[in-house]
């Protein structure tokens, strides 16, 4: 998704992002896995849901909270305290979801962490598209969140299987798009003479 830059149009702070690529792909890595337990789980219960819905926003809104510093943005700059309280989010909706089990519970607090998620991820897309390497993703990832978190709720009466659904379809679109995002910045990060 995203666009190789050459030396001569690449952003400041892009010698911080030669290591970027790492977040981005373990998060690929964590919204793969919860989407494959969606799929493969034939009948969860809501402990289950409550779990792996849990440990993967928090393993997304921690690994978010990781990449701040290598996206070039400080977390006490303003675009880093965006990203922060996206991350934020994210962690507090995992451990509310693994601590509180219900279908009304991961349907509205799942909604509310990717929602906001979602909404912040869309306006540093917007903000900085042009000025950073992963605008066009943030954007994507941005659609992605807020569309997952609008129909969330619409699924709560049919039960644990169909939240996990929802979730897991916007985990695993999402996480094709990370993983390709990942690669390209880890081909991009390569020295030259690394480069065929």
């Amino acid at each position: 998704m995203n666009q190789p830059l050459t030396p001569t149009d690449a952003p400041a702070g892009t010698a911080q992002q030669a290591d970027l690529w790492k977040p981005v792909l373990l998060r690929a890595v964590a919204a793969l896995v919860f989407g494959a337990v969606t799929i493969f789980w034939a009948g969860p219960s809501v402990q289950v849901m409550g779990w792996a819905g849990g440990l993967y926003l928090l393993a997304t809104g921690l690994l978010l909270l990781w990449a701040i510093p290598k996206t070039g943005y400080a977390r006490d700059g303003m675009p880093g305290k965006i990203l922060s309280a996206a991350g934020a989010a994210l962690a507090g909706a995992g451990v509310a979801l693994v601590l509180l089990h219900g279908d009304r519970v991961f349907g509205v607090v799942a909604a509310v962490g990717l929602g906001l998620a979602g909404a912040v991820e869309l306006y540093c897309g917007l903000t900085y598209r042009g000025r950073h390497v992963l605008a066009r993703d943030w954007l994507a990832s941005g659609i992605i969140g807020l569309g997952t978190a609008a129909i969330l709720p619409f699924f709560i009466s049919l039960g644990a299987h169909a939240l996990l659904g929802v979730a897991g379809g916007g985990a695993i679109i999402s996480g094709v798009l990370w993983v390709l995002s990942g690669l390209s910045l880890r081909h991009d990060s390569r020295p030259a003479s690394a480069k065929p």
